[in-house]
């Protein structure tokens, strides 16, 4: 332990999370900020709920939009900077993406895109206390920088612990035992997926639940039968005023249909499909449609017939 303390076990739960990844090429100051505490949020909010307050976003992820709207609600001006071409680029693909980068442009965001800070300054205006560079030649002044450019499982005290470690986290079996006596749970669990085949590691607060539950009983199983964990990762972002979820795992590269509603409306429900299964699910605004799809993501239904299903 940090204070010398050795504590022995039967049994070990490892569930220490993930932390903000930071900027390397920004060095550490009270106007950088991240977002992953209460503490983090009561910060942003006091800077963004000023008269006049400029804030400068790192990261179009959902982390990064939803300050964004939030901020833009309490008259903020805001200015997004990400180096893909159009936001949650990585997470939905660029044609949902574009969804998402209309309706912030719609609402007064400065969206700089395929775009990095090259550097950052002390500012030179009263009351600013940023200056960055980006590499578009832009100069943005504001009073702060907020960095959402993704989390990294914090396993670095498990270094020598015999426990096998990559960027996804702890490794895991399929019941999400690590090692004789010890399992692990939440943002920095890595297992392989029943359904998939692949590895997963998912960053969610419904996936972090689920999985401390079946953990446990991992654990107390002790030698006996252990069940594989399963479960259709789900998250939800609110975002001026619209109720945007989830469901599976949608990667770039995905088929995309629209199935319900359409794009411009904000209205809509979009289904991801790979090598000819649905692997998830996009609703936009339509949480009683998109429920209709969780048990097709779960079965690993055809993408033909997921397309081609009718919602009751």
């Amino acid at each position: 332990m940090s204070d010398g303390r050795s504590l022995s076990f039967d049994g070990l739960v490892i569930a220490t999370g993930a932390s903000p990844r930071p900027l390397k090429s920004l060095s550490e100051r009270p106007d950088v900020l991240s977002l992953r505490t209460l503490d983090d949020a009561l910060a942003i909010r006091a800077i963004i709920s000023g008269p006049g307050a400029r804030l400068v976003i790192a990261g179009a992820g959902f982390i990064g939009l939803e300050v964004a709207s939030t901020a833009r609600g309490l008259g903020a001006k805001v200015t997004v900077v990400d180096p893909c071409a159009v936001p949650l680029e990585h997470s939905v693909g660029p044609v949902v993406g574009r969804v998402f980068e209309s309706m912030h442009r719609g609402h007064g965001v400065d969206l700089h895109l395929a775009t990095t800070i090259e550097k950052l300054e002390t500012g030179t205006h009263s009351g600013f206390g940023v200056r960055c560079r980006l590499s578009d030649a832009t100069i943005v002044e504001a009073d702060a920088l907020l960095v959402a450019v993704g989390v990294s499982p914090a396993t670095s005290w498990l270094e020598g612990s015999g426990l096998e470690i990559t960027a996804g986290g702890v490794t895991c079996d399929a019941s999400l035992v690590a090692a004789p006596g010890v399992v692990a749970a939440g943002d920095l669990a890595r297992w392989p997926d029943a359904l998939t085949g692949q590895w997963m590691h998912v960053e969610h607060r419904t996936n972090a639940s689920e999985q401390a539950e079946h953990a446990a009983r991992s654990l107390l199983a002790g030698e006996g039968p252990r069940p594989g964990f399963k479960t259709v990762p789900y998250f939800w972002s609110d975002q001026y005023g619209h109720k945007i979820q989830v469901l599976g795992t949608p990667q770039p590269g995905d088929k995309t249909v629209v199935v319900d509603g359409t794009l411009e409306e904000l209205a809509f429900v979009v289904l991801f499909g790979r090598a000819g299964r649905l692997t998830g699910a996009l609703g936009f605004s339509r949480a009683k449609v998109l429920m209709n799809y969780w048990p097709m993501v779960e079965a690993g239904t055809s993408f033909a017939d997921a397309v081609a299903f009718t919602p009751s």
